[in-house]
């Protein structure tokens, strides 16, 4: 790995490919490398979240892939955040003790779900006891109420969080309580907290209100429209950046109304790089013909900014 860096800007959510059976094809992540690096200017990955289908992966299939993530990614990606959540304890604790050994640039840890933290103590109490198994690794929250239905408030889980954890070091937000993490962001006033913003379709909000940057899976495939837009704003080009969100919006409403989730942006992925992604692992189902002809189409049909 390169010489570690502050983690802001892009960071791309990571798809796990798969084989047309359904087994993890490793075979393509050192392509997926290269052109997330060359084609979409991102150097810095989220592994085995959401987008990766890590929770319907088994433990031995999330240390393999983190594994090849982190040798195909040496000398070229700045930052490889590994995310070892699960909804038993042992298992989360074994990928986070897992990812330390492999030089993971950090972990990040879900809320766990079916049995859940009903308040912010419980909640701590589970993400201390992963992170102390990789106690010189940075750790950060994955905040991701929809899917998780924890909806414990970030900013109340700031206070005195790093006395708790100590490698505590900021929060994926994946959800679109700006409030919440405008507190967050207003209680962090000496940026002791790095926080990435994880609704790709608002995140010119999130950078207006002092967002690090974004995890999300669009910047495996629009990466590089999605730098212009942070350039552009970083230079107080708000129109310009404006027309970068307003055109990701325009895709990815037009996706979400024919039902988008992991198998579609799959699906997507596979016609922009050229990589195969395969499909989805059961229950979920592939993308079907009619979804890829209609998303190619729409994203072809997209007149992005030539300033």
């Amino acid at each position: 790995m390169a010489p570690r860096k502050k983690l802001q800007g892009l960071v791309a959510a990571t798809i796990t490919p798969m084989t047309p059976d359904g087994q993890i094809n490793l075979l393509v992540i050192r392509q997926y490398v290269d052109y997330l690096v060359s084609k979409q200017n991102v150097k810095n990955i989220f592994v085995n979240g959401t987008t990766g289908e890590g929770l319907a992966l088994s433990v031995q299939e999330r240390k393999q892939l983190a594994e090849e993530w982190m040798h195909q990614g040496k000398d070229k990606l700045d930052h490889v955040i590994i995310h070892v959540g699960a909804l038993s304890l042992p298992e989360s604790q074994e990928l986070a003790r897992h990812a330390a050994a492999i030089g993971a640039s950090g972990i990040a840890v879900i809320a766990p779900f079916f049995f859940k933290p009903t308040n912010k103590d419980e909640l701590i109490a589970f993400l201390r006891e992963v992170a102390a198994e990789a106690p010189a690794v940075p750790f950060y929250y994955y905040h991701i109420p929809p899917l998780t239905g924890v909806k414990i408030h970030v900013e109340e889980l700031l206070d005195g969080i790093k006395e708790q954890i100590p490698t505590f070091q900021g929060v994926k937000f994946s959800d679109t309580d700006l409030l919440d993490l405008a507190q967050c962001i207003n209680k962090n006033s000496r940026e002791e907290f790095v926080f990435l913003y994880g609704v790709d379709e608002q995140l010119l909000s999130a950078l207006a209100i002092g967002a690090d940057g974004a995890v999300g899976s669009t910047y495996n495939y629009l990466g590089q429209k999605n730098n212009m837009m942070l350039q552009a704003f970083a230079r107080h080009d708000l129109s310009l950046a404006r027309k970068y969100q307003f055109l990701t919006g325009e895709f990815l409403n037009f996706v979400i109304k024919l039902g988008f989730g992991v198998a579609q942006t799959k699906a997507v992925m596979t016609f922009v790089s050229g990589i195969p992604m395969g499909p989805p692992r059961f229950p979920l189902a592939k993308a079907s013909e009619e979804f890829i002809a209609k998303a190619k189409a729409k994203l072809n049909s997209i007149v992005w900014p030539t300033d």
